[in-house]
């Protein structure tokens, strides 16, 4: 049996993660090129747990040809919600290889959940009805280094 510590201190950790999550957007990402057809995206990459805490919270305002690409460790079933976001998002939900899983227009500043509708290891935001608006949708394929 593990002593109590050991539990103790991951429930500690995830309680404080939205009390250490920072209060303005982040605009230093790191940031990958990603091709969705003819079209460029400029996608700040959201991968430290911290970043990905903190997403697109807090931005007033997003070039349409850029976006957020969060990238977690292994394909899991991935939810997402709005709190703190003032934007209209839509969500791409992406497989390793870059295939669109499933997308979803989310509300801002809202806590209802959009899930992937099977594990990814991918999700990309942008603003919302930007995929539609140039055909993109769910089995289109997305390129560029991370689905290599």
């Amino acid at each position: 049996m593990k002593p109590l510590v050991n539990y103790l201190i991951p429930l500690v950790l995830l309680l404080a993660g939205p009390v250490l999550a920072q209060d303005s957007p982040q605009l230093n990402l790191p940031r990958v090129q990603i091709t969705a057809g003819i079209y460029q995206i400029d996608a700040q990459v959201a991968q430290a747990p911290e970043q990905r805490t903190t997403g697109l919270m807090f931005r007033r305002e997003m070039p349409q040809q850029e976006g957020m690409l969060f990238v977690f460790e292994q394909p899991s079933g991935l939810c997402f919600w709005m709190k703190n976001t003032v934007l209209p998002l839509t969500a791409a939900f992406i497989a390793d290889d870059g295939t669109i899983v499933n997308l979803a227009d989310m509300k801002p500043q809202t806590t209802d959940t959009h899930c992937a509708m099977k594990p990814v290891r991918y999700v990309l935001e942008m603003n919302q009805g930007w995929f539609a608006k140039r055909g993109i949708k769910a089995g289109s394929k997305l390129g560029g280094v991370p689905f290599k």
